[in-house]
């Protein structure tokens, strides 16, 4: 019995190396008579209706993201808020969130469309920019909210308060903030631990800091974080989220980050194993 009934595509812009996936991904639906659209996105790829965001993620109950992590992320935080889980097809890899092959479409798509599949929540983070009462912008994170100097090679200064408790003023290129998700992302490269995604918590990483007794700390989600840029250290900064967008900032002003309302919805085969995706990214016990 089908348990959904309209499919989304989502995939990378463009890059042609996504077509032959696509293409095996729109046969496979249509031979199982699920009606199809897609987000812009896919527009230059395959013959389907195309959608707006809005209309995209008002029509479809299921949504399949072909591409990389990056991607996934793009869509996960457009997703999001409609709690609408979303499959992710890697091309040619595997990868921390898109983990079905393009091989495998078939096998593990024909049980995920039928019932046997699992779902895993993420959750996100919520960050707006303030330059004294006036916002400055606001967005979310599924990965990460990075705040790092904009165009030279000089530290900021920056001040951090969690639930209004002040935990330290420092000098580094920047800190990371990130969920269980963004934790073996840029967080990690910086010497973060990796938290497992079902941890409702976010660790804040230090970049480069000046002091070498500033590490990594492991908060609750539910924490409300405030970081301010010190008036004394003009020097521009931005803050980015996912990488994928950004807001510049200057001395004196500050950001407020707590966890989305909504989590993303990752739906996995039966088979899924967290850890099998480390040893397999990470090179966990392989034989020199």
């Amino acid at each position: 019995m089908k348990q959904f009934s309209t499919i989304g595509i989502f995939c990378k812009e463009n890059d042609k190396r996504i077509e032959a996936t696509l293409k095996t991904l729109l046969t496979f639906l249509k031979a199982e008579n699920f009606k199809i659209v897609a987000d812009k996105s896919a527009a230059r790829f395959i013959d389907v209706p195309i959608m707006n965001t809005e209309e995209f993620c008002n029509c479809i109950d299921l949504a399949i993201v072909v591409g990389g992590d990056g991607t996934l992320l793009k869509a996960g935080r457009l997703l999001s808020n409609q709690d609408i889980p979303v499959i992710g097809i890697n091309l040619g890899r595997l990868g921390f969130l898109v983990d079905i092959l393009p091989a495998e479409i078939s096998e593990q798509l024909t049980q995920m469309l039928h019932g046997k599949y699992t779902i895993e929540t993420r959750s996100l983070l919520h960050a707006e920019a303030f330059r004294g009462k006036q916002s400055l912008g606001e967005s979310i994170a599924l990965n990460d909210i990075v705040l790092h100097v904009r165009n030279d090679i000089r530290m900021i200064e920056f001040t951090t308060h969690i639930d209004n408790n002040f935990v330290n003023t420092q000098r580094a290129d920047g800190i990371v903030i990130a969920t269980p998700t963004g934790s073996t992302a840029y967080a990690l490269s910086g010497g973060g631990p990796i938290l497992h995604p079902g941890l409702e918590a976010v660790v804040l990483v230090p970049i480069c800091p000046h002091t070498l007794s500033n590490r990594p700390i492991v908060i609750s989600n539910q924490s409300n974080i405030h970081i301010s840029l010190c008036e004394k250290r003009n020097v521009n900064a931005r803050v980015s989220f996912d990488g994928q967008s950004n807001i510049d900032l200057q001395a004196g002003d500050h950001i407020v980050i707590r966890q989305q309302s909504h989590k993303l919805q990752l739906m996995h085969p039966e088979s899924y194993d967290y850890f099998h995706i480390l040893r397999n990214k990470l090179g966990w016990s392989v034989s020199p």
